[in-house]
Parts: C-alpha cells; structure tokens; sequence
C-alpha cells in the first residue's frame, strides 16, 4: 500500500511539474510577444500599433472621447474631431520619429462608415420625405453656393501663388473631403483632356495632387466639424429650440410620435380606472366575460381573482359570487355601477393588472371600412385607442372615425387584450419591448441593397458618376426607417440604444483609420512655402463657402438654423460635421436636407476636379 501511495505520489508530482513548465511556458510566450516592445522602448510602442492596427482605433478614440470633452471655454472639440486628430498625431509621430507608415484597409473605413450612414438614416428617416418639402430646394442653394466658391477659391489661390499643376485639384479634393476628385483629375492627366506643362511628368502632376489633398484634408476636417458645430450659434440662434421646432414642423401636425420611433412608447401609464368589486349582485353571477364585455363594452372585465388567484380572461371564465372582478372604465362615465356589481374592494391582486401599449398595423381588408365605434363592440376588449396614424400621418380621432387597411393603430390595455387586438386586425403588435431587440437580418439586407446601389456608375464623357456607398446605406436607412412609420412591422426592429451606438463607433473608427493613413502624407509634403499656401487656400476654400452659404440661408432665405446647419455640413460632403452639428442640437432633424445636399454636391464636385485639371 505505501509504495502504491508512493507511485500516486510520484505520478502527481510528476504532473504538478508538467503543469508548472507548462504554465511557465505560457508565461514565457507572453513576455515574448511584449519583449520587443520593452527592448526598444517607444520605438516598440509604435511598431506594435502598426503590427496590431486594432489596438490603434481602440487607442484614437480611448485618447479622442475624453479629449472631445474637454471644454476651451465654449468650445469643446466633440469625439469625432478630437479622435481624428488623436489617430492624426499618432501617425504623425510614428512617420516624423521612426520612419514607420501606418496603412489600415481601406475596408475598414467601408464598412464602419456604412454602419454610421445606415444607423443616421433610421433616425431621420420618417422625417425626410416632410422636410424635403419644405428644405430641398434650400438645401440645393446651400449646396451650389458652397461648391461653387470653393472651385473658385482653390483655381484662383493657386494661380495667384504660382503653384505647379497638380496642386489646384488636390486642394479642390482636400478641402472638400472627396478623395474621389483625385481620380477623375488623374483621368484627365492619363486620357489626355489635361496637358502636362513643359518640365513636368505625369508623376510630379500626381504628386502635386496628393500634397495638396493631405495637407487641406486634414486642416480642413478638423476645422469643418468646429465650424458647422457653431454655426447656429455664431448667428446668434439656439440649436436645441430650432431643433425642436424643425421637429415639429416635419413630423406634421400630430401631437404622438409615429410608429415605429423610439418615442412611441416613452408614455407614463397608471392604472388610475382600473376599478375592483366583489361580486354579489345577480346581475353578474353566472355571466362569463365575454358576455359582460357584449353587455357592457366600455367597462370591461380584466380580471377574475377567485380564492385568491388571478384566472386568466382569455379562458373566458364564468363570474361567480364572491369574485372579484377588476373594471377598468373612466370614472364617472362607469356603465356598471358598484351597485350593480357588488361593493367596491382595495385588492392589490385585481387592481395591479399591468397596461402596456402598442402599435399595430391593420392588415385585414375586412376591418377596413369600419368604424372605430363598431370595432371598440367587436374587438376592443379593455383597449384604449391613443392614436391613429394613416399614411404616416396622425389624423384626428372620433367615434365615426373610419379605420382603413394600413392605418396604424396605437392602443394600450391588458397584453392579452394587445394579442388579441392584432390577431383581429390581422396585424402584429410592436411594443416598447419588441423594439428593445435589434433585427439583424433585415439589417443586413437593407446595408446591402444601399451599397450595391452606391457602387453601381454612369460614365458621361469620361468622368464616372455615382451615388456613392456611404449615401446607398444613408437613403436605405430613411426608406426603411420612413415605411416602418407607415408599418411598424416593417424591417425588423431596431433598439435604440443599437441604433445609436451604430452611429457613434461607426463614425469615429471611420476617423481613426482616416487619421491613421492621411498623418504621414502630412509629413511628405511638409517643406518650403509651398505647403504654407496649400494650408491658407485649402483652410479657406473650406470654410469660407461655408460660411457665406449659412448667411444667406439665414438672412435671405430664413431657414432654421439647425436645417441651415444640416444642409451646410451636405454641401460640403462632411459627415463629421453632421454628426457635430446633432451632437450639439442633441436632434437628428438636421440630417434631413444633407443627403439633398450632399447628391448634389457630389457630382458637381467631381465636375469640378476634372475642369480643374484640365484649366490648370
């Protein structure tokens, strides 16, 4: 026995060894991977976030939301500027101090930038199409103005500076934010639209370009997120009450939120007519709950407690003496007196019957035509209507008030009286918590459409347009967002607290990776006077168009200031200074004319990146 103890001992010592070199082994693996970083100090810092480009978004914007905080007395840089010059600086460093270039997929900027477009459509969506109505035009002024000027600003700055060819498109391309304006002035260097000025290459002309896009793309980046944040401000306006009222006038003239938004159910619900009696009287005894709702339809039975148990109303129970039946009616308009029933009783059973709301949509052709009186005998059992919205639209509500297929219902009462509510109207209750989950699918689906669309292009005389796959994900947002406010059944659901943080990572890892590939372009074109001119014309073909289009939107056409905003940040193409300008009116109405804008500009820009090139 003590030698087979002896040999169980060996044996687990044996293993307790093993363990330890194993342990030891994983250790030693550790201190391996971080070992070059701790040999070669901040060298090794950079190397690792070069090697592991994850860790290097993560770090931009653990550095860039605390830094966007930071209130300079009114002005506080936001998280998207401050993270965009946090992953700038970084990459800037890594470039100046060690040689090092950091170059992160171009997909990832793709794909978070999409997530961010989608997630800002959701959230204006069922506003768009009203104010199109009333800002589309404005928004096109604002879009022209701001374009127009900053073509003239950059072709006239370069000539007056003697900047080489090459120089006036890259700051057309820089300072409006449009990478793509690169490529179509190449195309006119390439087909032979541009001639190459004597003593120069095709090369040097590309060169010229990519200075004077790097070096405007960035001052003009951070400096248009500051100024479109402001503006309202600057002109003497408050963004959070002109946003408020812009809300207003868009969402028409109803006084509950649409379907389908994440306001339809913020509604504070007491059971303050919910009324318990004991039943004692013979008028009641032996009638079941469907028979008293027939007899009685504005106070229905919610409840049946019997010996201390709540029966469910939906097995239809037949009343007996000594019940207690919960009533819920509006006091003083009570059909069934307590008389009539029985004395009135405070039972917490009876009386906590919990009172949800929902939207559904009506579904069923046969309901169609109907009344709201002839549908509260059939199928309002313990329902309250709060609102009737037809085609997006709330409209008023009375006893005679038809009901119609693909009306919107909005009711409240018992969830089993919800269920069965939308069964007979052939529709699916939403509520509160339906759209606390997130519906990937449909999602999925939506993103992929929009950017498909947004690749798809139409080549006129040599220049290609398209929508662009960031402006797909951003219309198939509001489609999505603009039909769920006519069926809350629409697209799936979408929380939105998922919607939001959509928006807000996806944004910012887009800044990060651009902050991450632009800084050491930065530095390659640092030298001379040259880069001097290109950061005065490109600063100012960025911000002074702007400037002058917010005027006269303002003082001549009368826009509201948050709108104004919104159309500015589309005419100049800049997404983080939209999504400045909703940080600071804490609203996404002002998203509603950037996408007008933002088309139109576009293809006017890359207009004129071509013509650029080829006058100069």
């Amino acid at each position: 026995m003590a030698c087979g103890f002896a040999a169980l001992g060996g044996v687990a010592l044996a293993q307790t060894a093993a363990g330890a070199q194993q342990d030891s082994s994983a250790v030693g693996n550790v201190f391996q991977f971080f070992e070059p970083v701790a040999k070669s100090g901040l060298e090794g810092i950079f190397a690792f976030l070069d090697s592991q480009q994850l860790v290097f978004l993560l770090l931009a914007m653990a550095i860039g939301y605390p830094l966007g905080k930071i209130k300079f007395g009114p002005i506080s840089l936001g998280s998207t500027a401050s993270t965009l010059l946090a992953a700038v600086l970084i990459s800037m460093t890594a470039s100046a101090a060690f040689g090092m270039t950091y170059a992160i997929p171009g997909i990832v900027s793709t794909i978070f930038l999409s997530m961010f477009m989608y997630a800002l459509g959701l959230g204006v969506g069922p506003k768009f199409f009203a104010g199109l109505k009333s800002a589309g035009l404005a928004a096109c002024v604002i879009g022209v103005i701001i374009w127009s000027l900053n073509w003239a600003i950059c072709m006239v700055g370069a000539e007056l500076a003697g900047l080489e060819s090459g120089f006036a498109a890259g700051l057309i391309s820089g300072s409006y934010t449009i990478t793509a304006i690169l490529g179509v002035a190449q195309s006119a260097v390439q087909s032979g639209a541009a001639t190459i000025p004597d003593g120069m290459t095709a090369e040097q002309i590309g060169a010229n370009m990519a200075a004077g896009y790097a070096i405007s793309y960035i001052l003009s980046s951070v400096g248009i997120i500051l100024l479109v944040r402001y503006l309202p401000s600057m002109f003497g306006h408050d963004p959070v009450s002109d946003a408020k009222v812009a809300e207003t006038e868009f969402a028409g003239s109803g006084t509950h939120p649409l379907p389908g938004t994440p306001e339809a159910f913020l509604l504070g619900y007491a059971p303050v007519d919910l009324r318990a009696y004991r039943v004692e009287h013979d008028l009641v005894i032996g009638k079941t709950v469907e028979e008293l709702f027939h007899a009685y339809p504005q106070a229905p039975v919610l409840r049946v407690v019997r010996d201390g148990q709540a029966i469910d109303p939906e097995d239809n129970p037949t009343i007996q003496k000594g019940d207690v039946i919960t009533v819920r009616s509006d006091v003083g308009q009570m059909i069934l007196k307590g008389g009539e029933i029985g004395p009135e009783v405070d039972d917490t059973l009876a009386r906590s019957v919990p009172i949800g709301a929902a939207d559904i949509h009506v579904g069923s052709h046969d309901i169609s035509g109907k009344t709201l009186a002839e549908l509260a005998k059939t199928i309002g059992f313990g329902l309250r209507l709060t609102a009737q919205f037809r085609a997006g639209q709330e409209i008023p509500v009375g006893p005679q008030t038809d009901v119609r297929f693909g009306d919107v219902l909005r009711l409240t009462g018992p969830e089993h009286s919800l269920r069965r509510a939308a069964k007979d109207l052939g529709g699916r209750e939403i509520t509160n918590a339906t759209l606390a989950t997130t519906e990937v699918m449909y999602m999925a689906i939506a993103m992929l459409i929009g950017y498909v669309v947004g690749v798809l292009s139409i080549t006129i005389a040599g220049i290609p347009f398209a929508l662009g796959t960031s402006a797909g994900c951003l219309l198939m947002g509001i489609f999505v967002s603009y039909f769920r406010s006519r069926n809350p059944e629409f697209g799936g659901p979408v929380s939105e607290g998922a919607r939001s943080f959509l928006q807000d990572i996806g944004l910012n890892v887009f800044v990060a990776v651009l902050g991450a590939n632009t800084g050491p372009k930065i530095i390659s074109a640092l030298g001379g006077d040259t880069v001097i001119w290109l950061a005065l014309i490109g600063t100012v073909a960025a911000l002074l168009p702007v400037v002058v289009a917010y005027f006269v939107g303002d003082k001549i056409m009368k826009m509201n200031s948050v709108i104004n905003a919104g159309a500015c940040a589309g005419g100049r193409n800049s997404t983080p200074s939209l999504n400045a300008m909703l940080d600071q009116s804490k609203s996404a109405v002002a998203a509603v004319p950037y996408p007008v804008a933002y088309a139109l500009t576009t293809v006017l820009a890359l207009i004129g990146g071509y013509l650029a090139q080829v006058l100069s």
